[in-house]
Parts: C-alpha cells; sequence; structure tokens
C-alpha cells in the first residue's frame, strides 16, 4: 500500500532516453514522481509545461522530475522534442509500475467505461520515502503548489 512516510516502491522503466532508469539511482535527490494520461494531450501538455517552466526552480531545490504513462519512447520523443522538455518521460506499456503506485483507475469518457491513469504526483525524499502524495491532481498551479511543499 502506497503512504505517505512509507518507502516508494522501486522500479526499472526505459526512459526517453532509452537508457533503464530505476528510482533507486536518484537517493539523495528529492524525486518529483508524476504520472499522466497520455502524451500530447491539452491537460497533460499544460502539466509537463509547467515542470519545465519551473525546472530551474527544482534543480535548486536539489529535485529531478520523472514523467509515467503508458505512451511508448517515439511517444515521449516526439513530446518532449516539441515541446522542450528538460526532464525524462518513463514509459510504462504494462502499467505495472502504475499499478505498484495505485494509479489505475476507472474513468468514464463520453459514458464509455475502462481504466486509466489517474493524474497523480508522488515526491519522494532523498531517503527514499514518500513525503507527500496528490491524487486527482488538477493541473493548474500543481507545479507551484509542489514548489511550495518543497
Amino acid at each position: 500500500m502506497i503512504e505517505e512516510g512509507k518507502p516508494a516502491p522501486d522500479f526499472s522503466l526505459t526512459a526517453s532516453n532509452n537508457e533503464t532508469v530505476t528510482l533507486s539511482q536518484f537517493k539523495s535527490k528529492n524525486v518529483i514522481l508524476y504520472f499522466y494520461p497520455k502524451d500530447n494531450t491539452p491537460g497533460c501538455t499544460r502539466e509537463a509545461l509547467s515542470f519545465r517552466d519551473d525546472y530551474k526552480h527544482y534543480t535548486e531545490k536539489n529535485t529531478v522530475i520523472l514523467g509515467i504513462s503508458k505512451d511508448s519512447i517515439k511517444s515521449h520523443c516526439n513530446f518532449i522534442e516539441k515541446h522542450n522538455l528538460p526532464f525524462l518521460l518513463l514509459t510504462d506499456p504494462d502499467a505495472k509500475v502504475c499499478e505498484l503506485y495505485d494509479v489505475i483507475k476507472e474513468k468514464v469518457n463520453f459514458g464509455k467505461r475502462y481504466l486509466g491513469i489517474e493524474r497523480s504526483t508522488f515526491i519522494i525524499d532523498p531517503d527514499g520515502k514518500i513525503k507527500k502524495i496528490f491524487r486527482k491532481v488538477k493541473v493548474d498551479s500543481h507545479s507551484k503548489q509542489i514548489l511550495e511543499f518543497l
């Protein structure tokens, strides 16, 4: 069960730079681990752009940003290039890490029910513990909210 104050579950995923990224490799840094539904959609783009625009403030706070969705590496690379994103996006095609962090939820769109990623952010401290969980994230002002928390 994912809870604040508990160790963040470790994982390894392929990143947009085609390297394998493991959460534990970022010990000694804060990690903003954000899960989002889909590259290049309006809400996900606004969220990524706010992290991009505030990126300098995150680096000043010894913080790494990692975005996770089920999109392919090719999709992630296009998203990064199109919007000049300075952080890694990780691909979780089989949703194993999404399930590990309990972000796969039932959604309804135009009356159709399906399982998808609930926009969520986890702040992980330098010791690898979950410092804060944000569920059902509202994109506007979310990055500022995280920076204030840090």
